[in-house]
């Protein structure tokens, strides 16, 4: 399956972004989506994840009240809407198919990122 990231960009603390993540090549269903995000010297930290039906989320205890992570299966993507950002939430942000689980080992597939600036 091919992924491709995209809504992020510069944003004031406090603010709020919406990142999309597109999927093709594979049936979407067969997979949970999960966002991950990295920041330059980090390994790469989960942020959350949606189960194939949309029915079931993990979050992340620091995003945790603030971002919601959402699917379209008739439109193959997941969106990610993170509010009341904060300079912390700063990172490139991936998108990633694979199992229900909160580790990158358990997803097999990633996008290419899309950086995300929260300024103090």
């Amino acid at each position: 399956v091919q992924l491709q990231a995209y809504g992020g960009g510069l944003v004031q603390a406090g603010g709020f972004l919406r990142l999309s993540c597109a999927a093709s090549g594979s049936t979407f269903t067969n997979y949970a989506m999960g966002w991950f995000r990295q920041t330059p010297g980090k390994e790469r930290e989960f942020v959350a994840t949606i189960a194939w039906s949309g029915a079931r989320t993990i979050y992340a205890d620091s995003v945790k009240g603030r971002f919601t992570i959402s699917r379209d299966n008739a439109k193959n993507t997941v969106n990610l809407q993170m509010n009341s950002l904060k300079p912390e939430d700063t990172a490139v942000y991936y998108c990633a198919a694979g199992a229900y689980r909160s580790d990158v080992a358990g997803y097999a597939y990633w996008g290419q990122g899309t950086l995300v600036t929260v300024s103090s």
